[in-house]
C-alpha cells in the first residue's frame, strides 16, 4: 500500500510528542471508557475540525460528521441512518448533556445544492438523497425573498440549515423526553473559517451572534 507522506509525518509527531505527553489520558480513557458531555454534529469539510475549534482533548467530544452537518427527521422505519444511530447512542447510551449542530462558511455541499448539482436525475444518488433534506428550508428562504444573490443565498442557507437540523432533533422521542426533563440542551452554531469566529444561534431572537469568550 502506498503511504501518504503528510499523514505519516503527522503520525510520527503523534507518536514522538503528542502521545507521550498524553499517555496517562489515553490510559485513563481505556480504563474508564468515554463519558463526553457534548455531542457535535458537524460537516465532513476538511477545513472545519470541531476538536480544533473547541481545543478539545480526546474523550471530551462525541462527534458525528456528515455532508453539510444535517440532521434528518425521526424515521424509525428507515433502513440505514448513521447520523440517527449516532444520536441515539450519544443520548441514550452516553447520556450527553448537550448537542451542538455546527454549520460553517463556504460549505461546498450547500453551494452545490443551490447550483442544482444534486438533482433527482444526478448520477450521485446517495448525496442527492441526503441533500434533499435542505429542500424545504430552501423553499422557505426563497418565498421570504432572502436569496438575492449566490453568496447571500449560500450564507442564508448555511445558517437556516442549522436551525432546521435543530428542529429535526426535536422530532426524536428520546430527545424530546430529555429536553422536557431538562437533562439535555440543544445548541446551534456557525463557524466563519476565514475569521476563526464562532457564531451562536439564539432560539428566542432567531438570530446569530458571536460567541462570547470573556
Amino acid at each position: 500500500m502506498k503511504r501518504i507522506p503528510s499523514l505519516m509525518d503527522g503520525y510520527r509527531v503523534f507518536r514522538s510528542k503528542t502521545f507521550p505527553a498524553q499517555r496517562r489520558l489515553y490510559r485513563d480513557l481505556v480504563e474508564r471508557g468515554q463519558s463526553p458531555r457534548a455531542m457535535i454534529v458537524s460537516c465532513c469539510d476538511s477545513r472545519v475540525d470541531p476538536s480544533t475549534i473547541f481545543h478539545a482533548p480526546p474523550g471530551e467530544l462525541f462527534l458525528v460528521r456528515n455532508v453539510a452537518n444535517l440532521v434528518p427527521p425521526y424515521e424509525p422505519k428507515g433502513e440505514y441512518h448513521g447520523t440517527s444511530a449516532a444520536l441515539e447512542y450519544a443520548v441514550t447510551g452516553l447520556e450527553v448533556e448537550h448537542i451542538v449542530v455546527l454549520g460553517h462558511a463556504y460549505c461546498g455541499g450547500v453551494k452545490s445544492f443551490l447550483e442544482g448539482l444534486y438533482s433527482p436525475d444526478s448520477e450521485r444518488p446517495f448525496i442527492t438523497r441526503w441533500m434533499s433534506l435542505l429542500a424545504p428550508t430552501l423553499t422557505h428562504l426563497s418565498e421570504s425573498g432572502a436569496l438575492r444573490d449566490a453568496d447571500e443565498a449560500r450564507h442564508a442557507l448555511e445558517l437556516a440549515s442549522v436551525v432546521n437540523s435543530l428542529a429535526n432533533l426535536e422530532t426524536f422521542p428520546f430527545i424530546q423526553a430529555r429536553l422536557k426533563a431538562g437533562t439535555l440542551t440543544l445548541h446551534g452554531a456557525w463557524f466563519d473559517i476565514e475569521r476563526g469566529l464562532l457564531m451562536e444561534y439564539d432560539a428566542e431572537s432567531g438570530a446569530y451572534a458571536p460567541l462570547a469568550v470573556d
